[in-house]
C-alpha cells in the first residue's frame, strides 16, 4: 500500500509540474512572487483553523481523561504535517495523534474513540461544507456537470458516513478484529480482540454525549468555513480580490477533492487541476490559479515540516525513555527466594 503512495506522489508532482510548464513557468513564479511576505499573513491565518480543531478535538475527552489544550494543539499540529507531507493516505494523521496522546498518558481506548469520532464528524462537517459550495457553483453558472457530479459524490458521502455511524454502533473494531483472527492462527489475537472491544465501548460512550458532539461538530464547521480566508489573503497579496462566496467556493470543493483525491499524497497535481478548473468560473485566469496553488503548497511546508520535526522529537524521547525502564528493569535486584518450609522450620527451632 505504501509503494502505491509513492507512485502516486511522484505522478502528482509531474502532473504539477506539466502544468506549471504548459500554463507558462515564468507567468505562475511571477504570481507566485506577487504574494512576498504576505505569506506570512497566509501561514498565520491558516494556524486558526488548525487550532480550533485542535480545540473542539478535546472536547471529546471526557473529565480525567482530558488532555491540555496545549497538548491538543500539539497533536493536531502533528496530525495536520503528516496528512500533508506523508503518503498515508489521509489516514496516517489520525493515527499519529492518537499514539501521541497515549504517549502523554491518554489511555488508548480514550484517545482511539476521540479520534474515530473527530474524523466521524469531520466528515459529516465536510459534506455539509461541500454542499455549499455546490450552492455558490450553481449561483454563478446554474446547474453543470460539474455540480451534479459533485453533488452525487455527496450524496454517496453521506450513505458511506451513514454506514459508517451504523457499523461503529456495532461494535466496528471488535468485529474488524474477530475477522481477522479467523485468517491468522496462532498469534495473540485475543489481546487485540479485548482491545478493540474496549476501543468500541469508548466510541459508544462518546456518543451518548450529544453536546459534546454538537460543539465539535459546530467547531469543525467554522473551521471549514475560517479556512476560505486562506485563499481570499493569497488572492489579495497577488492583487486579486474575490469575494468572501468564491474563496468559500473554492475552499469547499477543493478540499472535497482533497478528500476524494486520499490515494494522492497531498492530491498533487489533483488539487492543481481542480483550482484552474474553478478558477476560470470566477475570472481567475489558469497561472493565477496555479500560483494560488503553490502558495498553499508553501504554507503547507512552512507548518508542515517543523510539525514532522516535533513528531520524530516525540517518538525520539519515548524510545529513549522505554530504553531506560529496561535498562533499569534489567539492573534491578532480584527480590529474595520465598524460604521453604523445612528451612523456615530449623529456624523456629
Amino acid at each position: 500500500m505504501r509503494r502505491w503512495g509513492y507512485v502516486a506522489l511522484i505522478v502528482g508532482i509531474a502532473l504539477v509540474i506539466g502544468l506549471v510548464c504548459f500554463q507558462g513557468a515564468g507567468d505562475v513564479a511571477a504570481a507566485v512572487a506577487a504574494v512576498s511576505w504576505g505569506i506570512v499573513v497566509v501561514v498565520l491565518v491558516r494556524l486558526v483553523p488548525i487550532m480550533l480543531d485542535g480545540y473542539v478535538w478535546r472536547l471529546l475527552f471526557l473529565e480525567g481523561h482530558r488532555p491540555s489544550v496545549l497538548t491538543a494543539l500539539w497533536a493536531r499540529w502533528i496530525g495536520e504535517a503528516v496528512n500533508t507531507l506523508v503518503p498515508a493516505f489521509q489516514v496516517g494523521g489520525a493515527v499519529v495523534r492518537s499514539r501521541l496522546l497515549v504517549m502523554r498518558g491518554v489511555p488508548g481506548r480514550i484517545a482511539g474513540a476521540s479520534v474515530v469520532v473527530d474524523l466521524t464528524l469531520s466528515t459529516i462537517t465536510l459534506l455539509f461544507f461541500t454542499l455549499v459550495g455546490i450552492g455558490l457553483l450553481m449561483a454563478h453558472h446554474g446547474e453543470s456537470d460539474i455540480a451534479r457530479a459533485i453533488g452525487y459524490c455527496v450524496a454517496g458521502g453521506f450513505l458511506v458516513v451513514i454506514l459508517l455511524c451504523v457499523f461503529q454502533q456495532r461494535g466496528l473494531f471488535g468485529w474488524i478484529i474477530g475477522l481477522v483472527a479467523r485468517f491468522a492462527r496462532g498469534r495473540a489475537w485475543d489481546n487485540a480482540i479485548g482491545g478493540a472491544q474496549a476501543l468500541d465501548e469508548a466510541i459508544l460512550d462518546l456518543y451518548r454525549h450529544r453536546w459534546l458532539l454538537t460543539g465539535n461538530a459546530a467547531g469543525q464547521l467554522a473551521a471549514w468555513t475560517l479556512g476560505a480566508a486562506e485563499i481570499y489573503a493569497a488572492l489579495y497579496f497577488m492583487g486579486y480580490e474575490v469575494t468572501i462566496a468564491d474563496a468559500l467556493l473554492l475552499e469547499s470543493l477543493i478540499l472535497a477533492t482533497r478528500t476524494a483525491a486520499f490515494f494522492v499524497p497531498g492530491a498533487l497535481g489533483v488539487q492543481e487541476g481542480v483550482l484552474v478548473l474553478l478558477g476560470g468560473m470566477i475570472g481567475l485566469g489558469p497561472e493565477v490559479a496555479l500560483a494560488l496553488s503553490l502558495v498553499k503548497r508553501v504554507r503547507e511546508l512552512v507548518i508542515g515540516v517543523p510539525g514532522l520535526l516535533a513528531w520524530q522529537v516525540a517518538e525520539g524521547k519515548n524510545l529513549l525513555s522505554r530504553s531506560a525502564r529496561r535498562a533499569a528493569a534489567a539492573c534491578a535486584p532480584e527480590p529474595p527466594a520465598p524460604a521453604s518450609s523445612a528451612s523456615r522450620s530449623r529456624e523456629a527451632l
